[in-house]
């Protein structure tokens, strides 16, 4: 059965909406904790320990950490793979392109492809300079993320990509939890205003909210 719904184009529309939203829950949990810069080195190294204590005594020190990269690392690839096949899907089922042109589509909804693309290639950056310090520009400083934050957005290459990635992802969400909603059988002709609102906004807010994080460091406000 599970093969089964996974052939389906319904089946992979489902499991993109669904890794979707779980993705785009732990955004809105991760750019709240990033706003804890705002309030120091102290608060936000304090807050970046307390995610490796979560669930002590029960869990161990960073089993819940390691649970939630587990399930962030499956909602990644499910989303993409169904993303890709899904593209490959629809391309060969019309190999020539409309006699007529379709209606114009949104800047978003033209852009889910590369968004996705662009987000991937980051989502690698990102781990490798603040997660493993593997590019970090610097000396990374384990235990010291306020720090390592600051040094990245010290850099104007550290600006670019991490403010381009951002646009790049509230595009993808102002269109993705709009037809996520439409595929979980959440939108209606009475709802569809709602949530295209919902959409805009969580946009709106997560752009800003990480955005607000390097125009910080830029501005000198978190140094």
């Amino acid at each position: 059965m599970a093969r089964t719904v996974w052939d389906s184009s319904v089946g992979k529309k489902t499991v993109m909406a669904v890794s979707g939203l779980i993705m785009l829950s732990y955004l809105v949990v991760h750019m709240i904790g990033n706003l804890k810069i705002f309030f120091g080195a102290g608060e936000f190294n304090h807050y970046a320990h307390w995610l490796r204590t979560l669930g002590e005594p029960f869990m161990h020190y960073e089993w819940t950490l390691w649970v939630i990269r587990v399930v962030l690392v499956v909602a990644v690839v499910a989303h993409a793979v169904s993303a890709y096949q899904l593209s490959r899907r629809d391309i060969r089922a019309r190999p020539t392109k409309y006699v007529h042109s379709k209606p114009r589509a949104s800047y978003a909804t033209r852009t889910m492809r590369w968004g996705g693309i662009i987000l991937g290639l980051f989502i690698v950056w990102h781990i490798l300079d603040l997660t493993t310090g593997t590019v970090h520009s610097g000396g990374f400083q384990e235990g010291h993320p306020y720090q390592n934050v600051v040094d990245t957005f010290s850099t104007w290459y550290g600006n670019v990509i991490y403010i381009v990635a951002m646009l790049a992802l509230g595009l993808h969400v102002r269109h993705g939890f709009w037809s996520a909603a439409q595929t979980l059988g959440a939108g209606s002709r009475t709802r569809d205003r709602a949530l295209k609102a919902t959409a805009n906004v969580l946009a709106l807010l997560l752009t800003a909210g990480f955005i607000a994080v390097p125009v910080g460091v830029m501005t000198g406000v978190v140094s």
